[in-house]
């Protein structure tokens, strides 16, 4: 059995970023992985501002490799139904477009790690002063000692099964889909990342420019079929924007957790077993989720730093520790805050107030139309909620959290 201080699983941006914080304190961590590294990631890989300072903060200048082309975006442009569009540049400037197989390898490498790949997370037992973890490569099992384990294995969290097997069954579930399809004529704007706020389109719509080709990308709630949802957005951008395409050369997809941000339901572990990143339920607005996913993998390991140092226990420190970065995703989908502040990292409220007051008009009936989407799920009394939480006190409800 190998004896380590930390173990993490999944190597992902969080789980770089906390490697970072345990390795920088002197912590012997090792990463598992199930796949071979340099890994594909499906991912848009349109970083943020804020995600993009902690990763030159963290890691040093990207290099060329870890980017696709173009190799930056200038901000996000919103359609609606009404035709109406708002385009939107970055607090900041320019952010990167990264290649999420070799920046995520080239972030855990940076973070100094020992990194285990090809090796599958099966089990864990905690056992109040160690964890033991079970894994398996190539058909051997494997044994893990560690004082602490961090889960930062994306949205599909065998780290959360294994702690709450009934979890993933009390959640809606989305899949995620992108087709690529090579270019005929594109009228959008490739320095912009485009979104649809259109309930008819499904329930996330996108589309960018990468590496030459254009992206189609569609989110609904699963179970329903992703040829005819994809038809149909490809169908609704040439009829309304003019954006002629060849059919797709490939196409990749996944399963996603929307809503534990939206209603401030994370799940942050059990003991001395914390779970940082999409695999707890951090994603920002329009689906953007390398920016916290890096910031609390960092916390999630500086917790672990934290209790040590003091003797606490670090699932408490985590859960003190993790408030600031719940407040910062969760204030993205709070209405109150969207209207009368900033959340984001583009200024939705001035590019509102920049149109004429009927375009204004058709943008906010949009955006209701679009949210009635999500009607069975019954989110809205629980943003309400939260968002009354938020103004009455400094942060959201910890009960909430699992």
């Amino acid at each position: 059995m190998r004896k380590v201080d930390v173990v993490i699983v999944g190597a992902s941006l969080s789980a770089a970023a906390a490697a970072k914080r345990l390795v920088d304190a002197g912590l012997e961590t090792v990463v598992l992985e199930r796949k071979a590294l340099p890994r594909h990631k499906i991912c848009s890989g349109i970083l943020s501002p804020r995600g993009h300072r902690f990763l030159i903060e963290n890691f040093g200048p990207l290099p060329r490799e870890v980017l696709h082309e173009p190799t930056w975006c200038r901000g996000v442009t919103f359609h609606f139904p009404s035709m109406v569009s708002m385009k939107m540049d970055f607090f900041g400037g320019t952010t990167p477009h990264l290649h999420r197989k070799f920046s995520d390898y080239w972030a855990i490498q940076r973070s100094g790690a020992e990194v285990h790949d090809q090796t599958s997370f099966t089990g864990l037992e905690d056992n109040g002063d160690h964890v033991v973890v079970s894994a398996r490569r190539d058909g051997e099992e494997l044994k893990y000692r560690a004082r602490q384990v961090i889960g930062a294995d994306g949205p599909s969290s065998p780290v959360i099964r294994a702690l709450y097997p009934d979890y993933p069954k009390q959640i809606p579930w989305f899949f995620v889909g992108q087709k690529f399809h090579n270019i005929i004529e594109c009228p959008l704007d490739h320095e912009y990342f485009h979104f649809w706020f259109h309930p008819d389109l499904g329930h996330y719509t996108w589309s960018h420019a990468r590496d030459g080709q254009q992206i189609v990308g569609v989110g609904f709630k699963r179970g329903d079929n992703f040829d005819a949802r994809h038809g149909n957005v490809v169908r609704y951008f040439e009829d309304k924007h003019g954006v002629k395409l060849d059919p797709h050369t490939t196409h990749e997809g996944c399963a996603e957790n929307f809503g534990p941000s939206l209603v401030n339901r994370y799940v942050f572990g059990r003991g001395n077993v914390l779970v940082t990143g999409q695999a707890a339920g951090f994603l920002n607005m329009i689906g953007e989720g390398m920016s916290c996913a890096l910031h609390s993998g960092a916390i999630s390991g500086e917790a672990v730093v934290e209790a040590r140092l003091r003797n606490r226990p670090v699932q408490e420190t985590y859960r003190r520790m993790i408030a600031s970065e719940v407040r910062r995703t969760t204030d993205q989908w709070n209405p109150l805050k969207i209207a009368f502040e900033r959340p984001h990292e583009a200024d939705f409220p001035a590019a509102l107030m920049r149109l004429p007051w009927r375009e204004r008009r058709l943008v906010v009936r949009d955006l209701w139309r679009f949210m009635l989407l999500y009607k069975e799920f019954k989110w809205g009394r629980e943003i309400l909620r939260a968002a009354a939480s938020r103004l009455l006190g400094d942060g959201y409800p910890t009960t909430r959290w699992i």
